[in-house]
């Protein structure tokens, strides 16, 4: 009885420092009903409810996070593409380092990556005296990179940050390389159609089932990384050369957005280009080590079909007695038949470099016991 009286009493002081505490309506004729003022706690309470700075973090198996994004004349995307990747990153529980990689630009892009990372020292930068392409710029991010993942992405914020925690998490799923797809694309429509042709084509001949090759927002493994060599235009095809390699290949849906800034980089010629630096990388995966495979199959395809022409002409010329010197099929026979024996000699010279010059180190050890 005594414990509810003194409870009573308690909420009645209560209600009445509540009633001291509100507001005085300043016209009492106006209104009959009191003004009552939510608290303060409810509305915070509410506040960090929703905020997600004070979200739960993501947990990742990965101890550190690299993110090499190169960039050329990208001045106007370098701070909002920060403060964009600082915001996604709060929400994962890994360290990381942004490695900004200025491929000779000549605007004010490494200004402002200098001034990007004098304030945050978990940004870092390199910079090239001329502009030596992509793939350059991404072998040396690869080279810097200390992070056990490593993530690349594009300047020009078409590639959203709040990806990156999608690519980790296919990671962790046993994959070597994530690739993302930019399935709904906001880009002019020459360029759409372009990159879908050549996308069918580099899975026809490569054999890699992914829909995205060039897709500038990557996942890797630190170990790839270290066993890739890029080069040229090889940019392009880093799934197909890890492929090869024998790492486990993915790709995830990304968001991609609109340029709001700058130019795009694409031109006719870099699609020709593509295309030269497909066989180019099928021919140095697959058959620099056994060039006579590659070699000699085309010297004996062409010697073998330069046998039948001509065998073909000698029926004419001894059992129909035919005459053969108005008969161009005679020299295209002949043609074949000194083609194929120089393919073959060729892929003979081939072997016995690779043989002169074999190295331990071009193996690719997965691990030791």
């Amino acid at each position: 009885m005594e414990e509810n009286l003194s409870s009573g009493e308690n909420l009645s002081s209560n209600e009445s420092r509540e009633t001291e505490n509100q507001p005085k309506p300043q016209d009492k004729t106006s209104s009959n009903k009191p003004f009552y003022r939510k608290p303060y706690y409810n509305r915070r309470r509410y506040y960090n409810k929703y905020n997600k700075e004070t979200a739960p973090k993501e947990k990742s198996s990965f101890k550190k996070l690299s993110v090499i994004i190169p960039l050329y004349n990208e001045e106007e995307s370098v701070n909002p593409l920060a403060n964009e990747i600082r915001k996604a990153l709060k929400l994962v529980d890994v360290a990381y380092e942004i490695i900004f990689i200025d491929d000779g630009s000549k605007d004010n892009s490494l200004s402002s990556v200098k001034e990007i990372c004098k304030l945050d020292k978990r940004f870092k930068y390199i910079s090239f005296q001329k502009n030596y392409g992509k793939s350059a710029a991404l072998q040396m991010g690869f080279k810097e990179a200390t992070g056990d993942v490593v993530v690349t992405m594009d300047a020009d914020l078409q590639d959203d940050p709040n990806e990156i925690s999608n690519l980790l998490k296919k990671l962790e799923e046993g994959y070597d390389v994530v690739s993302g797809w930019k399935k709904k694309r906001y880009d002019p429509i020459i360029k759409k159609l372009s990159s879908k042709f050549f996308n069918l084509v580099t899975r026809i001949f490569s054999g890699v089932k992914i829909h995205d090759f060039n897709c500038g927002l990557k996942a890797y493994k630190k170990d790839v990384t270290m066993n890739l060599r890029i080069y040229g235009e090889l940019h392009r095809y880093i799934p197909v050369l890890a492929k090869w390699q024998g790492y486990k290949i993915s790709e995830t849906i990304v968001q991609h957005h609109p340029r709001k800034y700058g130019t795009t980089k694409f031109g006719t010629s870099r699609f020709f280009k593509g295309f030269i630096d497909l066989f180019t990388v099928m021919f140095t995966t697959r058959y620099i080590r056994r060039p006579m495979h590659f070699f000699g199959f085309l010297g004996m395809l062409s010697f073998l079909v330069g046998l039948v022409v001509n065998g073909y002409l000698a029926y004419l010329w001894l059992i129909q007695d035919q005459y053969l010197s108005n008969r161009p099929m005679l020299f295209l026979g002949i043609l074949l038949i000194i083609v194929g024996v120089q393919f073959f000699s060729v892929g003979l010279l081939g072997e016995m470099l690779v043989n002169n010059f074999k190295d331990e180190n071009e193996y690719v050890i997965k691990e030791k016991g």
